[in-house]
C-alpha cells in the first residue's frame, strides 16, 4: 500500500524544486526556509535507496554550510 502523501511532503518537494531548478535559488533561500528544508530532509527516510541517502546526507551538508555562512554574516568581526 502506497504512502499517503502529507502537507510536510509538498512542502519538502516545493523546497527542493527551488533549489533544483537553479543552481542560484540556494542561495536567495532564507536561514528560516534553509532550516525548515533541513527538518523535512531529516525526517524523510531514504534508508531504502543508497544512492538518495547519499544525496540526502550531501545536502543536509551544504544546507549545514550555508546556514553558518548566514550566521556569521550576521556578526561583523571585530
Amino acid at each position: 500500500m502506497p504512502e499517503k502523501i502529507t502537507a510536510e511532503d509538498r512542502e519538502r518537494v516545493a523546497l527542493l524544486q527551488l533549489i533544483t531548478n537553479s543552481k542560484h535559488e540556494f542561495n536567495k533561500l532564507s536561514i528560516t526556509q534553509l532550516t525548515r528544508l533541513q527538518e523535512l530532509i531529516e525526517k524523510k527516510d531514504y534508508s531504502h535507496d543508497k544512492k538518495a541517502q547519499k544525496s540526502k546526507m550531501k545536502l543536509l551538508g551544504k544546507i549545514n554550510v550555508r546556514l553558518y555562512e548566514l550566521e556569521e554574516g550576521r556578526h561583523p568581526m571585530g
